[in-house]
């Protein structure tokens, strides 16, 4: 329940950076600074789901016992036809055309990046995963340097991935691992982090804590370190004409964010601690918050179930429900363009709050999965070989 909980408030806080604006602004159209939105979910919600799928694969394949031998072989097998299902749902679901970044072709593709690892447990998973957020954000910027200056990639990271998408594969899959909203090259690392917590022995409320004091060390440690370095490195951050965000201003590009990597202009772009630019601190610091949402759901399922029963429920099919939430924009954004009414920020997202409790309550009363969930589980076991 509590792993559920901290995935359902995973997808509130996507769904408060889809709906409401992350700059604030006064009466006369100048910015004040960033939302309370964009302090607290922007980059972090979508982190949260990546670290959640690495605990959940964990608590699927073996829990504190990671399999091995012919099981291991099931399991992977198993997350392999799960991944495709997600990533074929996340093309179809990137065709609605809503105006946001879908994640779920990028979570598949993830779970395939870490197939090597599952039979791995907390002592080799944790070390890895805290070293590859440090580590391969720094790798990859010349790379990315190289693709994207080549004009092998576009500077842009593009519209969500559909079927559409598929016309071009090489780019396709390059802006999925490399230049992407979320590049899956680099959030390797919060899903190896979250598959050696769920490795860990989580019905241990020692255990919990000491995982929310790490994520809350590692939160504040990102923090302090990108804010040391950023006024040094103000004077090279600069961000280039035609890179996403070109016409904000710097200070508004670190509040608010960037579009999944910075620009690779300068390598002092790489201590920026912003929203979705795939830094080290960013990454870091995301992941420790992660962790901190994590532990804190754990122990509040332990002593306040009612409470946290209706996030619960929406995090048990968040698969569907964000599909939904998707889906609604799209109608909203057709609607839009061909009437020109908008609706207010502040009663939209209300109502799809009310939207998701509701229907999440109401779905989990039926002792049912999910209808994709339900999808997902069915493949997974057919490729395991065996009924679940």
């Amino acid at each position: 329940m509590g792993v559920d909980a901290a995935r359902g408030l995973a997808l509130l806080g996507m769904v408060a950076t889809h709906v409401l604006s992350l700059v604030l602004y006064d009466a006369d159209g100048f910015e004040t600074g960033p939302s309370a939105t964009a302090l607290v979910a922007a980059g972090r919600a979508s982190a949260l789901f990546a670290v959640l799928a690495g605990v959940s694969l964990a608590l699927a394949n073996g829990g504190a016992q990671p399999p091995t031998g012919t099981s291991l072989a099931r399991a992977r097998r198993g997350v392999a036809a799960r991944a495709g299902v997600v990533a074929v749902i996340g093309l179809l679901v990137g065709a609605l055309g809503a105006p946001v970044a879908v994640i779920l072709v990028n979570y598949g593709l993830l779970f395939l990046v870490v197939l090597p690892f599952l039979g791995w447990g907390p002592r080799r998973l944790l070390p890895l995963g805290a070293l590859w957020l440090l580590v391969v954000p720094v790798l990859l910027h010349p790379v990315r340097d190289a693709l994207v200056g080549g004009g092998v990639l576009p500077v842009s990271p593009g519209s969500s991935p559909s079927l559409l998408s598929l016309a071009e594969p090489g780019v396709l899959l390059g802006q999925l691992l490399l230049t992407g909203y979320y590049p899956v090259l680099s959030w390797t690392g919060l899903v190896l982090l979250g598959l050696g917590v769920g490795r860990l022995d989580l019905r241990r409320a020692s255990t919990v804590v000491a995982v929310a004091l790490a994520g809350l060390a590692a939160a504040l440690g990102a923090w302090a370190v990108s804010a040391a370095l950023t006024p040094r490195a103000a004077p090279s951050l600069e961000v280039p004409s035609g890179f996403p965000g070109s016409g904000d201003s710097l200070a508004t590009t670190l509040q608010t964010g960037l579009y999944g990597t910075t620009p690779t202009t300068s390598w002092w772009w790489l201590v920026v601690d912003a929203p979705h630019s795939g830094t080290p601190p960013d990454l870091v610091g995301v992941a420790g918050s992660a962790l901190v949402v994590l532990g804190a759901a754990l122990l509040l399922a332990r002593v306040a179930r009612p409470l946290v029963w209706p996030f619960a429920a929406m995090g048990a099919m968040t698969l569907t429900l964000y599909s939904l939430h998707v889906l609604s924009l799209a109608v909203l954004s057709a609607r839009e363009l061909a009437t020109g009414a908008t609706v207010p920020e502040a009663p939209l997202y209300a109502a799809q709050v009310a939207g998701l409790l509701l229907v999440g309550g109401l779905w989990q009363l039926t002792g049912l999965r999910g209808p994709l969930e339900g999808l997902a589980a069915s493949a997974s076991a057919a490729a395991r070989g065996s009924a679940r």
